[in-house]
């Protein structure tokens, strides 16, 4: 019995050890996207000062496919030692509400922290005879069924935010998925659909040249790149979606670690330079402790679930 005993302290001061010395060999933030996504981009800058702080490697990881899935799952079975992290996106909760995901949000994961978020917006083309949310919701209610929207894919927040819209206006308007944001932009200054859902900085040069009309941004205050934009709530909808990013690491990884790390990110997000950096992305820094995380994604998964039944959105 006293050799079992012993075994198990030794085995608790090998891991205080090792926790203390954290991260002692490279840390892989794992983006389950292609490069030059939010979370990678993201995942690159926030690698690159945390390497500089730490005097460890610090390496982006691209695990791409299956909406995030790959990437997620491959997270979700690594030991939970803090050396392979989950740079995620609104997908993370989106996903399970669509079909069977090879994870669970709360149980293979524990929240590192909330990293960042960015802004979504309503967009028309300039042929469509409305300049506000309510005219838009007026027409689409005097023509049910006839108007038009895109998205980037079946399933994307792009997607889920208009349904949503829809939902809380009472309207009808047809969903048309593309295969990524340049065809749905794309067709939407075309003229072929009439409306879309993008994110800000992807679609400003299409605003600013007159191509696209910005009728709302999405998220709680307007941004300061379209100061005259008004938000959602403004228009009369009670409603706030933003997109957002964060760190989680796999479940079972010591306290000590997932602190360090979430205290780590956020020295980083101060740095003046990231702060630039990420703004000219679109990209609004965040922070804060892992609990604020851990209340966004409860928040997150209990909405998305909410839309996709009630919208009976489907995806293969």
């Amino acid at each position: 019995m006293w050799r079992i005993l012993a075994a198990s302290v030794l085995l608790l001061a090998a891991g205080a050890a090792s926790t203390q010395d954290y991260p002692s060999r490279p840390v892989h933030l794992v983006v389950p996207y292609t490069p030059g996504t939010g979370a990678d981009i993201l995942a690159r800058l926030i690698g690159a000062k945390l390497q500089e702080r730490w005097k460890t490697a610090v390496i982006t990881d691209n695990r791409p496919g299956a909406t995030g899935n790959i990437g997620t799952e491959l997270v979700a079975k690594s030991p939970p030692d803090g050396y392979s992290i989950l740079f995620a996106a609104t997908s993370f909760a989106v996903n399970p509400a669509l079909k069977p995901a090879p994870y669970d949000p709360d149980k293979s994961f524990v929240p590192v922290g909330l990293v960042a978020t960015s802004s979504l917006a309503v967009l028309l083309n300039p042929s469509v005879p409305a300049s506000s949310m309510r005219e838009l919701i007026e027409l689409a209610k005097a023509q049910p069924g006839k108007l038009h929207y895109s998205s980037p894919g079946g399933g994307g927040v792009q997607h889920l935010a208009m349904e949503l819209i829809k939902l809380e206006a009472g309207i009808d308007i047809v969903h048309v998925p593309y295969k990524g944001l340049g065809g749905a932009v794309s067709d939407t200054i075309a003229g072929h659909v009439q409306a879309t859902v993008a994110a800000l900085q992807s679609v400003a040069p299409h605003v600013h040249s007159g191509k696209l009309r910005m009728l709302a941004v999405l998220s709680a205050a307007r941004a300061p790149a379209f100061p005259g934009v008004p938000t959602l709530k403004e228009q009369g909808l009670d409603l706030e979606i933003d997109t957002w990013y964060a760190a989680f690491a796999p479940a079972g990884t010591p306290a000590a670690v997932v602190q360090k790390l979430n205290a780590g990110i956020n020295e980083v997000l101060l740095d003046p330079s990231i702060r630039t950096s990420l703004e000219k992305q679109g990209m609004i820094p965040a922070g804060g402790d892992p609990a604020r995380l851990e209340l966004l994604l409860k928040n997150e998964l209990a909405r998305w679930a909410r839309v996709v039944s009630a919208s009976g959105v489907k995806v293969e």
